[in-house]
Order: structure tokens, then sequence, then C-alpha cells
């Protein structure tokens, strides 16, 4: 398994699709009041949405109508259930994703935040 890692460079395209994902996350921060942070490392990062910036108060009924308008648009998102933690996203899309599917599933979040006003 190591040989086919380096062999195919997939430690470099990890990051660089981790990085194509945390840009387009960062974008999504800055578009819409309810992500309070983005956070995470390669190809795993979290996505919480908060009721207030300011207080950064959880929203897990928000949480739970994103995750339904995601998966409506054909996006299946990893949200931790949890009382108090149901705004949290954790983000791991797969190592063989390209880059077309990042930013679809980031287009898709974005469509489904926008409408959850």
């Amino acid at each position: 398994m190591l040989d086919v890692i380096e062999r195919d460079g997939l430690e470099r395209r990890a990051a660089e699709l981790g990085e194509r994902l945390r840009r387009g996350l960062l974008e999504l921060h800055a578009r819409h009041e309810v992500v309070g942070d983005v956070r995470g490392r390669g190809l795993l990062q979290g996505l919480e949405l908060v009721t207030d910036r300011a207080t950064r108060a959880g929203a897990d009924r928000l949480g739970a109508q994103v995750t339904r308008r995601c998966l409506e648009l054909g996006l299946h998102m990893n949200v931790v259930q949890l009382p108090g933690m149901g705004g949290t996203f954790r983000i791991a899309p797969p190592l063989t994703s390209t880059d077309e599917e990042i930013d679809r599933g980031l287009a898709m979040l974005d469509e489904a935040l926008a409408g959850s006003r």
C-alpha cells in the first residue's frame, strides 16, 4: 500500500484536493453568516454552522435542514446528530475525488446554505 501511495503521488494529491476544498469552504464562510468556522487538515475538513457568529451559538435545527437539502441535491453530508453538535459537518471526500467533484459538492453545499435562511 505504501508503494502505491508513493508511486501514484497520493500524498501530494490529497494535499491539493484538501487545499481546494478548504478554499471553497472559506469562500462559503465569507458568503454565509451561518458558517461560524472552517477547520481541518487535508481532505478532512469541518464546517460549523451557528445561529450567531459572535456567541458561536450552535445550530442543530439549521444543521438538519442543510443536511436534508444537501441530500435532495445529491450530496451526502456527515453530520453529528448529538444535541449541541447538530450543526457540525465533518467533510471527508474520497482521495479519488476529482477537482470537478469537489467543486460540485461545494456548489451543492452553497445552494443548501443559501436556502436555509
